[in-house]
C-alpha cells in the first residue's frame, strides 16, 4: 500500500503548459466593441418603416389644392453690377442690404487718366473749329483790300513797262540803243504782265473765299473730333457707377483700393463686378415639379405661397415662367411662380411651399381648411415626409398635399430616415 501511495506522488518537474500570448485579449475586447458599435450604429440609423397619408385641403372659397410643391424664393431679376471701365476704386457707399434708387452712385472709380484724355480730345476739337470757322466765314475785308492793293501795283509796273518797251523800240529802231536794252525792256514787261494776271487770281479767290469741298472736309475733320470728345467724356462718366434700377444690393464685392475691370475674372485679382441688387417687390418661387405632376399645371395656374418662417402669412401667386426643357436627372421641369405682392417679410433663398389650385379663380388669402388625419398629430405638430426623411412641422405651416406619419413611432427624431410603407 505504501508502494502505491508513493507511486502517486506529483512530479514537480513536469512541463507546465504554455501561456497565451498577452495581445489575445485585447483583440478579443476589441472585436466585441467594433461588433457592439457597428449593431447600435445600424439600429440607430435604420429606416424604420412608416404609415403615411396625404394631407387635403380647400380654402374657404372653395377651390381644391391639386398639387403642393416646395421650393425657394429668388429675386425675378438679380442684376451684378459690373463696371463699364477699368480703375481702382476711390469710393464705395452701399453696403448689403441698402436701398438705392434708379441712377443714385454707389461706386466711384479713380478717373485722373480718363480726364487727360477728355481734355486732350477738346483741345483737338476746339483747333478743328477754329480752322472751319476761318473757311467758313471767307476771306476778311482786310485781306480782299489787300489782293486789291497788290492788283493795283502790279497793274501800274506793268503800264510802266510797256511804255519803256515802247520807248526803247523806237529809239532801237533809230539806232539811238541797242538790241540788249530793247530785249531787257521785252523781259521787263514781260514779267510784269505775268505777275499782273497772277495777282489778278488771287485777288479774285480771295474775293469768292474757299472753296466747298475744303470746307466739308474741314466739317468732316471736326465730326469725328466731336466723336473722340464723346467717347472720353462717356468714358469719364463711367468711372461712376450708378445703380440701374431701384432695389436693395444683395452682395458688395468690392472695397477701395481694389482693381475693377470689366470682364469677369473670379475670385483673385481684378473683379468683374462691384455689386448685386434685386428688386425686392418683384419676388418668384423657384420650384423642381415631378415630371408625373406636371400635366396638372398649366400657365398662369394660380396658387397660395407660404414660408416656413412665416406660416401664417399667405401670399396669392401664378405661374409666371415654365422651364422650355425638362431636367433628364432629376426628373422635373422647373417652374418659377409669381408673387403677386411680396412684403418685407420675404426673403431670396428661403424656403418657400406653393399649394396650386384647381382651375383659373382668384385665389383667397383665407387659410385653407385642412384634413389631417388624428393619428398623425403629436402636440400641435406632425411629421412630414420629405426626400425620405421625417421632418417635424407645426401645424399652422401646413398647407396641404403633404404627407404626414400616421402613429409615428415615439422615438421617431425629426431628420430620422424613414420608409413609407407600401400600399
Amino acid at each position: 500500500m505504501d508502494a502505491e501511495l508513493k507511486s502517486l506522488q506529483i512530479d514537480r518537474a513536469a512541463k507546465r503548459p504554455a501561456k497565451a500570448p498577452r495581445w489575445i485579449i485585447p483583440a478579443v475586447l476589441l472585436c466585441l466593441l467594433l461588433g457592439a458599435g457597428t449593431f447600435v450604429y445600424a439600429r440607430l440609423n435604420a429606416a424604420p418603416e412608416v404609415e403615411v397619408a396625404r394631407v387635403h385641403a380647400a380654402p374657404a372659397g372653395g377651390d381644391a389644392a391639386i398639387l403642393n410643391a416646395t421650393g425657394y424664393i429668388v429675386a425675378a431679376h438679380k442684376i451684378e453690377l459690373a463696371a463699364k471701365v477699368v480703375g481702382k476704386v476711390a469710393w464705395i457707399g452701399v453696403d448689403k442690404g441698402d436701398k438705392v434708387t434708379e441712377g443714385q452712385p454707389l461706386v466711384r472709380l479713380e478717373d485722373d487718366e480718363y480726364r487727360a484724355r477728355l481734355l486732350e480730345a477738346q483741345g483737338q476739337l476746339n483747333n478743328l473749329q477754329a480752322h472751319l470757322a476761318e473757311l467758313e466765314h471767307g476771306s476778311r475785308p482786310q485781306e480782299i483790300a489787300k489782293a486789291k492793293a497788290d492788283l493795283a501795283q502790279a497793274r501800274a509796273t506793268l503800264e510802266n513797262a510797256r511804255v519803256t518797251l515802247d520807248r526803247t523800240r523806237s529809239l532801237a529802231d533809230e539806232g539811238v540803243l541797242s538790241k540788249q536794252a530793247l530785249d531787257d525792256a521785252q523781259a521787263k514787261y514781260d514779267s510784269a504782265v505775268a505777275n499782273a494776271a497772277a495777282l489778278e487770281k488771287a485777288y479774285e479767290l480771295v474775293k469768292i473765299g474757299p472753296r466747298q469741298e475744303e470746307i466739308e472736309a474741314a466739317r468732316a475733320q471736326v465730326r469725328e473730333a466731336q466723336g473722340s470728345v464723346d467717347y472720353a467724356q462717356t468714358q469719364l462718366d463711367n468711372t461712376v457707377i450708378r445703380a440701374p434700377i431701384s432695389g436693395t444690393i444683395l452682395e458688395r464685392n468690392v472695397e477701395k483700393g481694389e482693381f475693377v475691370t470689366t470682364g469677369f475674372v473670379g475670385d483673385k485679382g481684378a473683379k468683374g463686378y462691384v455689386v448685386s441688387l434685386a428688386d425686392l417687390n418683384d419676388l418668384q418661387v423657384e420650384l423642381d415639379i415631378s415630371q408625373n405632376d406636371f400635366a396638372k399645371l398649366g400657365p398662369r395656374q394660380p396658387g397660395i405661397v407660404t414660408t416656413d418662417a412665416y406660416p401664417d402669412r399667405k401670399y396669392k401667386g401664378y405661374i409666371e415662367e415654365i422651364a422650355p426643357e425638362a431636367n433628364r436627372q432629376k426628373a422635373t421641369v422647373q417652374v418659377k411662380v409669381q408673387v403677386e405682392k411680396p412684403d418685407g417679410y420675404l426673403r431670396p433663398e428661403m424656403n418657400a411651399s406653393v399649394a396650386f389650385m384647381a382651375g383659373n379663380k382668384t385665389v383667397s388669402q383665407a387659410k385653407p381648411r385642412l384634413d389631417v388625419p388624428a393619428a398623425a398629430v403629436r402636440g400641435r405638430a406632425v411629421f412630414v415626409v420629405l426626400d425620405g426623411k421625417a421632418v417635424r412641422r407645426n401645424l399652422q405651416a401646413l398647407i396641404g398635399g403633404e404627407d404626414v406619419i400616421i402613429n409615428p413611432p415615439a422615438d421617431l427624431k425629426d431628420g430620422q430616415r424613414v420608409r413609407p410603407k407600401e400600399s
